[in-house]
């Protein structure tokens, strides 16, 4: 039995990889730790982890192709003696994956608080003409388009 694919129309080419982003994306299904995503102005974006406990120190950030990779690891301190432990020292990783173009700005961690911070640079539209040949190998003519930007 052969997977049912959204990107499987054969106007839809050259997608496969958006069908294995998302898959990725399916597969990091642990809630911890919890985030929101903000649209920071026009053009920016605000990831915001709440990792109460962790120190710049415990926390890693990676960019890896277009994945954002945040692990966080907190070691036991083996002086402690707990009577009672309810607040786990425990590990994490979340990913995000951010679309093609987007930058990231910087991160700071405020009071459990790890902020990072992301821009998408506007677009230039990109036009480009292409020549149709006729039959016998020969160009015929081009076809020129003008780019405008939307709302003009």
């Amino acid at each position: 039995m052969s997977r049912l694919s959204l990107f499987n129309s054969p106007l839809m080419l050259g997608f496969d990889h958006f069908e294995r982003t998302l898959e990725r994306i399916a597969k990091n299904g642990d809630g911890y730790p919890p985030y929101n995503i903000e649209r920071i102005g026009e053009n920016g974006l605000r990831i915001t982890l709440a990792v109460a406990g962790f120190t710049s120190d415990d926390l890693a950030i990676e960019l890896v192709e277009n994945q954002l990779v945040v692990r966080g690891r907190q070691l036991d301190d083996p002086e402690r003696v707990y009577l009672h432990r309810g607040i786990a020292a425990r590990q994490f990783q979340r990913s995000f994956v951010l679309a093609e173009g987007i930058e990231v700005k910087g991160a700071t961690l405020d009071n459990g608080l790890l902020h990072i911070e992301l821009e998408r640079p506007p677009q230039e539209l990109r036009v480009r003409s292409i020549a149709i040949e006729s039959g016998n190998g020969k160009t015929a003519r081009t076809l020129d388009l003008k780019a405008e930007k939307p709302g003009k």
